[in-house]
């Protein structure tokens, strides 16, 4: 098992989704405030970002909608809400920059990954345009040619 200090990232969780429904012109890495019992739901891999969304309020940038499963073992003390917001920790100039392209481009702020860096857990957020569903074929269109290319070649 590897260590805390271990700078390659692991994967907890991916919004597959959001790759199908947007294009990503940016990716950005923010921090997030957490609960203890939260932290140890993802350490046991039961986070989900499948209807998660960030939204900036406010001059911050919370993450709602990600569900994070609690453990029956965690403490009783703090009552466990799973979908409960949660605020994302980002520098100044890059909330800066986000509030600029959510608001006057028209652009819409999606998580993308979960994972650990260095013993914390991270959010990768991509800005992102949405797709039409001419767009979303294409795209499927262009992943089966893919798929049956490689199949042809390995038959060949």
């Amino acid at each position: 098992m590897p260590s805390r200090a271990d700078s390659s990232p692991r994967l907890i969780a991916e919004n597959r989704k959001a790759r199908f429904d947007y294009f990503i012109e940016q990716r950005l890495e923010a921090g997030l405030a957490l609960q203890g019992w939260e932290v140890k739901s993802m350490r046991a891999g039961r986070a989900q970002l499948q209807e998660a969304y960030v939204y900036v309020r406010g001059a911050e940038a919370f993450l709602i909608g990600a569900h994070f499963s609690p453990l029956p073992t965690t403490s009783n003390h703090v009552p466990a809400d799973p979908v409960r917001t949660r605020k994302l920790l980002l520098h100044r100039s890059e909330l800066n920059g986000l509030i600029g392209a959510v608001e006057r481009r028209g652009y819409t702020l999606v998580p993308l990954e979960l994972y650990w860096k260095q013993g914390r857990a991270k959010l990768l957020i991509g800005l992102a345009k949405g797709k039409k569903q001419h767009d979303k074929r294409a795209t499927e269109k262009a992943r089966d040619w893919q798929r049956d290319k490689a199949r042809l070649l390995r038959r060949g």
